[in-house]
């Protein structure tokens, strides 16, 4: 549904073009230092305005509405809101008779019987990950000192980030992109085999995150291809260090001490400037969609910030089941 955890517990609400989007954190600790300053810097890397995202710029102020009290957590449900006030809705009206393909305009109308709302991507926007970064802020103040870092590597497949973005921009296109993920300083003996393993449970979390299409952890697929000789991790010292890390930080489904390597992949957007064939519901017949509006030519670009705004979500409460 639209809740992460069990002891850390993270429920997202809101739609891209509705009131607003937000997020309630219950399990927070009390006595964490936090005003609205702290998630500034995350928020800001989440923002659109680069080269190849949306034009739509929205404030991004978060409202605390609850769980704070003299610039202290209070152990209540930490409660935050976001304000929408730069939509467009016109920009998607066509889109309820004439679905974009790989976006969830239609499954959505399915899943809820029409009753969905389709404007700007609804609850299925990427809009709706303010509260996963807000979230991650505070998550990521919990698990210190573990640090997690996330990268765009490649776009497109091209490390060339930027070449790759204006090439598509000049054909109306949009494309995907890789992300590298790193969890250092984490202590060995975090998840639980066989459910709440640590790979089970930051993919569960990862994959939630709008445009994700793949995650994998060291070798990942290409261990598929490897011995057992090459892929075998081999333990140097007392603390878990290894040679390689094709494990990924991670022996069955426990992290080892060594860092965990994860590498996300994003699927290009779906909403482009360039025609495409898709069914009308109206005519009942193949029509041509030409996608308007303001739309990120590659939503990659904005989420690294919210990879490790998950993972530490998934890590805090982790740690907190393993209290």
């Amino acid at each position: 549904m639209n809740s992460f955890g069990r002891f850390f517990r993270v429920h997202i609400f809101g739609e891209s073009h509705g009131n607003g989007v937000g997020v309630c954190i219950d399990g927070c600790p009390e006595g964490i230092s936090l005003s609205t300053d702290d998630f500034v810097a995350d928020l800001s890397r989440r923002k659109s305005g680069a080269r190849g995202t949306t034009p739509r710029i929205e404030n991004d102020m978060p409202e605390i509405l609850s769980g704070i009290y003299n610039g202290y957590t209070t152990g209540a449900p930490v409660s935050i809101l976001f304000r929408n006030e730069n939509t467009r809705s016109s920009d998607y009206e066509r889109f309820a008779a004439m679905p974009r393909p790989g976006h969830a305009d239609f499954s959505g109308y399915a899943k809820f019987n029409g009753f969905n709302d389709p404007r700007g991507g609804g609850h299925f926007s990427g809009r709706v990950t303010l509260g996963i970064v807000s979230a991650g802020v505070i998550a990521k103040k919990i698990i210190a000192p573990v640090n997690v870092e996330a990268t765009l590597v490649k776009v497109g497949g091209s490390a060339d980030i930027q070449s790759k973005i204006e090439e598509v921009l000049a054909e109306n296109d949009s494309v995907g992109g890789l992300i590298h993920c790193r969890i250092s300083g984490l202590n060995a003996g975090i998840g639980n085999p066989f459910f709440d393993s640590v790979e089970s449970v930051l993919a569960h979390i990862l994959f939630s995150i709008p445009g994700v299409k793949g995650v994998e952890f060291g070798a990942g697929f290409a261990a598929a291809g490897m011995k057992g000789s090459e892929h075998n991790d081999a333990f140097v010292s007392s603390t878990g260090e290894t040679v390689t890390n094709n494990a990924g930080g991670i022996n069955g489904g426990i992290s080892n001490g060594n860092d965990i390597s994860v590498n996300i992949a994003v699927k290009p957007t779906s909403s482009i400037g360039r025609e495409q064939q898709t069914f009308n519901f109206e005519t009942q017949k193949m029509d041509v969609l030409k996608a308007g509006g303001r739309h990120d030519a590659c939503i990659a670009l904005r989420i690294p910030v919210i990879v490790e705004a998950a993972s530490a979500i998934a890590l805090t409460d982790l740690m907190f089941a393993k209290k």
